[in-house]
């Protein structure tokens, strides 16, 4: 097949510079709003399923940032465990991910974390549970217009070596290993299914691996985790996450993600 046949991979060259760039479109979001332009936190959160954005809100301890300038989100701020965090919810798939990551950092963050909701490939234990995703299968379009072909997107080595106390630390249970982003749910065959099982995939997601390859091209530090909750509902009483839809695991999760990756910077 050649690219005539598939265009997703034509005209891609990672090395070429966009004509579109993320702080030109929030200048003008800035200018047509009326907004200030001042930083994000620099910890910020992708929250895809919107559960902790819900949770934080309810219980009155999120507040809204009013100069973040993008059009299709809200992002809020809040304050966990000593450490002040921006949370955008409800930004599901890749494409919407990385949309929202490009204008995260272009706005003043300095490290993203993505806790989205996935299905079990392959057992762990009983959903739910957590995954510090290493490498994700880039079965989706985003990552190749960031990086060139290959099977999968890794996560950065810093990220992974200044995350790896987590395994012993973390509040929750946290296993470590690979994804499968997809951009169509909906088309998880069982033959795919088991072929992913078969080299080791532990779950199914649809942001990782286009957050992966963003952050490798534009060296800008991400974690994906993906919260195993269900197993493509094949059974009645899936997706049952716990308390507060799973969001006080999530954000405990969050707390000590964001402390290992600052430890290494002196902060304590």
């Amino acid at each position: 097949m050649d690219h005539d046949d598939a265009p997703i991979l034509a005209l891609k060259d990672s090395a070429a510079p966009s004509v579109f760039q993320p702080a030109n479109l929030l200048r003008e979001a800035r200018r047509q709003r009326g907004l200030d332009h001042a930083d994000v936190p620099t910890l910020c959160l992708l929250d895809p399923d919107g559960d902790m954005v819900r949770h934080l809100r309810r219980t009155g301890i999120a507040r809204a940032v009013d100069h973040w300038a993008c059009y299709h989100t809200e992002m809020w701020r809040f304050d966990w465990e000593g450490l002040e965090f921006g949370i955008v919810g409800c930004a599901v798939g890749a494409p919407f991910a990385v949309l929202v990551a490009e204008q995260m950092f272009a706005s003043g963050c300095r490290f993203l974390i993505s806790v989205t909701s996935s299905g079990q490939i392959s057992p762990m234990g009983e959903p739910p549970y957590f995954i510090l995703i290493d490498r994700a299968l880039r079965d989706e379009g985003t990552s190749y217009h960031y990086l060139p072909p290959s099977r999968f997107a890794d996560a950065a080595p810093e990220v992974l070596a200044r995350l790896a106390p987590l395994a012993g630390t973390a509040p929750v249970a946290i296993h470590r290993g690979a994804t499968w982003t997809t951009d169509a749910p909906y088309r998880e065959t069982e033959k795919a299914i088991a072929a992913h099982r078969d080299v080791g995939i532990l779950a199914v997601e649809m942001e990782a691996a286009a957050l992966y390859a963003f952050s490798r091209a534009r060296g800008c530090p991400v974690a994906c985790f993906a919260h195993v909750t269900n197993t493509m509902a094949r059974s009645e009483g899936e997706f049952e996450k716990g308390e507060a839809d799973g969001a006080l695991e999530a954000l405990a999760l969050v707390g000590a993600a964001a402390r290992a990756w600052l430890i290494p910077a002196g902060v304590r």
